[in-house]
């Protein structure tokens, strides 16, 4: 594992707050060249630490009905490849996206989107379940998101009031 310099995180930082910020306003904000913000970016890029730059969307905003559910996945780790194998055997389906190695009560994370409740379903029952080695799976639908990577979902009115003391 590469260690990165102050700038590199930096960068990463105030990239995660918002990917449009360009070169130009985060050698700004950073007190560097831009050439070096640049070239930073780039060589992130090439070593694979920066893979996408995506947008965080509020799809309970948008009309369009989708289902995501957690999965608690537990497995018997392949003899050779450990938890690696199934890990990918379960990330390559298109439905799924997140696979994460825990601790604790269950082995694998999965988060999977579909149309509604029932092609979850389908999916678990019909693709994750009949993997030989995975042992049980709990499945959690998420009900309604608050926060994600960060961000608030719910608008907040302030309070305009007037504060009374006695």
């Amino acid at each position: 594992m590469k260690e990165l310099s102050e700038l590199s995180l930096n960068i990463l930082t105030l990239l995660k707050e918002d990917a449009r910020r360009s070169p130009e306003l985060l050698a700004t904000l950073l007190g560097v060249k831009e050439k070096e913000i640049r070239d930073a970016i780039a060589q992130m890029e090439e070593d694979n630490v920066i893979v996408k730059y995506a947008t965080v969307v509020n799809w309970s905003k948008v009309d369009e009905d989708k289902v995501t559910a957690l999965i608690e996945v537990q497995i018997t780790p392949e003899r050779e490849r450990g938890f690696e194998g199934i890990a990918e055997r379960i990330y390559l389906f298109p439905q799924v996206k997140s696979v994460y190695l825990m601790s604790g009560a269950y082995d694998l994370l999965v988060e999977v989107e579909g149309k509604n409740l029932r092609e979850v379903a389908n999916f678990v029952s019909d693709k994750l379940s009949p993997i030989e080695s995975v042992l049980s799976t709990k499945t959690h639908f998420i009900l309604k998101k608050y926060k994600q990577d960060g961000i608030i979902f719910e608008d907040h009115e302030d309070d305009h009031r007037l504060v009374i003391s006695p």
